[in-house]
């Protein structure tokens, strides 16, 4: 990995290389991140990178599985407050 004023260059390395490297390679990639081109004649023909599952954000998560019906922003009405069997003034 080179750092040169802020880009990234990712490692390279010859197809015969990752041949007889290619687990040790994989696990070097899904530990550190870090991508690897593979060349054949010199020639970038893949590029080995970790599999991350998508990060789902906390905000929205569940919007296909939550439906809101009715009005959400008007006050609950006293009944729901209201334990059966007590008087109308002990609401809490």
């Amino acid at each position: 990995m080179t750092m040169e004023s802020n880009s990234y260059t990712p490692r390279t390395i010859k197809a015969s290389e990752f041949k007889a490297k290619c687990l040790k390679l994989m696990d070097e990639v899904a530990e550190t991140g870090e991508e690897i081109i593979i060349t054949k004649e010199g020639k970038p023909m893949v590029k080995l990178t970790p599999c991350r599952e998508k990060e789902i954000p906390e905000f929205g998560r569940h919007r296909d599985r939550i439906r809101i019906v009715g009005d959400i922003v008007s006050p609950m009405p006293a009944e729901w407050f209201e334990i059966p069997g007590e008087a109308e003034d002990n609401l809490f």
